[in-house]
């Protein structure tokens, strides 16, 4: 198999209140036709909100799990609130290694002040390596 450095996944925006599996290693289809993954290596995920009120957001990494729209407070790896317009990124020092039906899920909340989550629109983008 072949390492393929890419955007893993296309533009994926995610509306809230609302927990999404955005990825599944085995499952979804990459970014640009490259294939659907065997083993995929999380780098980063670039994250936006365009939303009008502050969102908190949240993600999740969870082992060999169908369905993703799941969020097991035990998976969750990043909790951060984003204000209108602001992007901010998670970025690992070494990457988060999904294999076989891992997922990636994506949560839009409310934060504790600023914002009712409602309406929030989080643009995520996953870049990472992949073995297809």
């Amino acid at each position: 198999m072949a390492l393929k450095k890419t955007q893993l996944l296309d533009i994926t925006s995610v509306t809230g209140i609302s927990t999404v599996g955005i990825l599944t290693v085995g499952v979804t289809q990459t970014a640009g036709g490259v294939g659907i993954a065997s083993t995929t290596y999380v780098k980063n995920v670039i994250m936006h909100n365009t939303g009008v009120g502050t969102a908190r957001v949240s993600l999740y990494v969870n082992p060999n799990t169908t369905p993703v729209s799941i969020a097991v407070t035990t998976n969750r790896f990043l909790r951060v609130d984003i204000a209108p317009n602001e992007t901010t990124f998670f970025e690992s020092t070494y990457p988060i290694v999904m294999t076989h039906h891992d997922s990636l899920s994506v949560e839009v909340g409310a934060p504790d002040s600023g914002g009712t989550g409602i309406g929030s629109a989080v643009n995520f983008i996953v870049n990472g390596d992949t073995d297809v």
